[in-house]
């Protein structure tokens, strides 16, 4: 794994334009046992029964993607998302590298929490389409908004595949809808047009550093390339959940005192 600390330049990158490519982050092993892992995941030759599992929608569209709830949904690799990969010690492992834990502590402090830590997938042929939004808002059911989302591609990302686009800069704009996640049309149309969009192209076992409030969305699969990524979110361990269906939802400490621990 990437052994040097975050740079000053890569720090000064997600102030000013809330986005900052990490480069190659994990060796091709390290690559290959995470492709292998999230596989035997969801073809469930390993199971994780509290893991929150969506399958992909069949159309594409956004509006049509069953519930994400808890367990195994059959064996196949049109899984979209699998939440609390943390549980699993090889997904651990690398939540605990040293660029992850340079991240952390250089932005958020000493006591570090994740928020979610996710398998996203756009199986080939398949994927849905994400519109433009931001990671945050009253949706997200926390008393702060997290900043911090870094992103690892576990297969190429390319325009063809759905990878991630992004509007640099636009966090300063600060939250777009109190509700969060989506915006509307108007302000998609007002910050989101096409001379300010960039393509987030990227080798696999390359990852990118990106603030929650960034403007992104990405397209569907139109290529019989997978696109497999991890993404992993975390703040600062004071954020509490502050929703009345889960104000008792503990985050797990990846830094700090009573972290997680990786097995012996």
């Amino acid at each position: 794994m990437r052994s040097h600390a975050l740079s000053d330049q890569e720090l000064q990158a997600f102030h000013d334009d809330g986005f900052v490519r990490l480069g190659q982050v994990i060796n091709n092993d390290e690559l290959h046992e995470l492709q292998q892992r999230i596989d035997d995941i969801m073809l469930g030759k390993i199971h994780y029964d509290d893991m929150m599992m969506q399958l992909d929608s069949e159309t594409g569209d956004y509006g049509d993607m069953g519930q994400q709830t808890k367990g195994h949904k059959g064996a196949t690799l049109k899984y979209r998302k699998i939440e609390q990969l943390e549980k699993d010690p090889l997904f651990l492992e690398y939540l605990k590298s040293p660029i992850v834990s340079s991240i952390a502590h250089t932005i958020i402090g000493d006591e570090v929490s994740i928020f979610r830590s996710m398998f996203m997938n756009k199986p080939a042929g398949f994927g849905t389409l994400l519109p433009w939004h931001q990671d945050g808002g009253r949706i997200w059911g926390l008393d702060k908004d997290p900043e911090v989302t870094i992103w690892l591609a576990l297969d190429p990302a390319t325009k063809e595949n759905g990878c991630v686009q992004i509007v640099r800069g636009s966090h300063k704009l600060g939250l777009l809808s109190e509700f969060g996640h989506t915006i509307s049309e108007e302000q998609e149309q007002m910050y989101c047009t096409d001379d300010q969009i960039e393509f987030c192209e990227l080798k696999a076992g390359e990852a990118f550093l990106m603030h929650n409030l960034l403007l992104h969305r990405s397209d569907k699969n139109n290529s019989q390339q997978s696109r497999r990524a991890f993404s992993l979110c975390i703040m600062d361990a004071a954020t509490k959940a502050n929703r009345d269906d889960d104000d008792q939802r503990e985050f797990p400490k990846l830094f700090g005192q009573d972290a997680l621990a990786l097995s012996a």
